[in-house]
């Protein structure tokens, strides 16, 4: 029989499922062409649950000077300000005599700041722009200012660092609130191309999304490529899961000299959805908290100033205690216990303080993600 137009490690599980005897090979055949298996069965492509190493941010950064600020800047007293404002006016043709201090005493509008930009996965090009953030060291507030032009280098310190970029421009203060630092946009001009390497030896290796990070997951990963690329390797397996994360993939001769096709080709490959248990997400910085209505706890006793929330099976049988959710008893979702907390108001960092509490006494059943 002919096998149908599917990606042949669905293939291989689909046609383990099936009685051909019973169905009969034609029948069968028309069967399985007709399956929309990419909706039925949960098929994804791998570039939607891991990437390729190498491609990953990179932060540049630098020491700079900005300048036109209404008095709140760093001062006479500060010496490390002096010194660069001064070694900046050397490199512009204007040096200042020995006795730096006493000539730039009244610099009140001048700051010394750490300016910082990203650079994005896929890489830069000469000429490209980005954002680039700044922050005071000393100053008072930095609005009004702007930014001289400063070298950003990176990512690794060092003595002679090679630079990359330059930014400069005016600054745009992130709140009223914090007036200590801000961004400028596309404030940071690349002068040389920057891109991180994606091959070694031959070699390019897929890292799975921490979601998904498994041996089971990184296997079938693996399976699923060797099973749709082999036959142009001379039948030879070229995927091996180095650990639950890395999945090394050997780049065949033919496309030695075309490894962004066969990269393509990789990421292209469709296995069935990995199913993953239920998961918390917590951005910290935002107080944000994503979770499965599925996530389930153990047992635990929450107080919070002259409040109780107990949560298990002996749940609202104690004086003064009010039960999470009276309708799980047994098995308690995280989901009625924020809803409680919320409640009572606790403020949502308290509320991410406690579910990594829980998740610490290992009374979280579900897999806790920090960002």
């Amino acid at each position: 029989m002919r096998e149908p137009r599917m990606p042949k490690a669905i293939f291989a599980k689909l046609r383990g499922l099936i009685d051909w005897q019973a169905v009969g090979p034609a029948l069968a055949a028309v069967v399985m062409c007709l399956i929309p298996f990419g909706e039925l069965w949960g098929a994804i492509k791998l570039r939607q649950i891991c990437r390729v190493a190498g491609q990953d941010d990179v932060m540049l950064q630098g020491l700079g000077i900005v300048t036109g600020l209404r008095g709140t800047g760093d001062g006479a007293t500060a010496l490390p300000t002096i010194r660069a404002l001064a070694a900046a006016m050397e490199l512009l043709g204007n040096p200042v005599g020995s006795n730096v201090a006493a000539e730039l005493r009244d610099a009140k509008n001048v700051a010394l700041v750490m300016v910082t930009a990203r650079v994005p996965a896929a890489g830069v090009r000469r000429g490209d722009r980005v954002h680039c953030y700044v922050s005071a060291i000393s100053a008072k507030s930095l609005a009004g200012g702007r930014l001289l032009m400063t070298p950003l280098t990176g990512p690794i310190p060092s003595r002679n660092p090679p630079v990359y970029a330059i930014a400069e421009g005016s600054i745009t203060l992130d709140s009223v609130d914090n007036p200590t630092s801000g961004r400028i946009f596309e404030g940071c001009r690349f002068i040389y191309d920057f891109a991180m390497p994606f091959t070694w030896d031959g070699r390019v290796v897929l890292l799975l999304n921490p979601q998904y990070a498994g041996f089971h997951v990184a296997h079938e990963v693996a399976s699923a490529i060797n099973a749709e690329l082999a036959v142009q390797n001379a039948n030879q397996p070229v995927a091996r899961a180095l650990d639950q994360v890395a999945i090394e993939v050997r780049i065949p001769r033919p496309y030695r000299d075309d490894v962004v096709n066969f990269i393509a080709q990789v990421l292209e490959v469709e296995i069935l959805e990995p199913q993953i248990g239920p998961t918390v997400v917590i951005h910290e910085r935002s107080g944000t908290i994503v979770l499965g209505g599925e996530v389930e706890i153990g047992p635990v006793v929450v107080t919070h100033k002259n409040m109780v929330i107990e949560a298990g099976p002996n749940a609202g049988t104690v004086a003064n205690f009010a039960p999470v959710d009276p309708r799980q008893p047994q098995n308690p979702r995280l989901k009625g216990l924020v809803e409680a907390l919320n409640a009572i108001r606790v403020p949502p960092e308290d509320v991410v303080d406690i579910i990594k509490a829980i998740d610490r006494q290992g009374k979280l059943y579900g897999r806790l993600i920090v960002e």
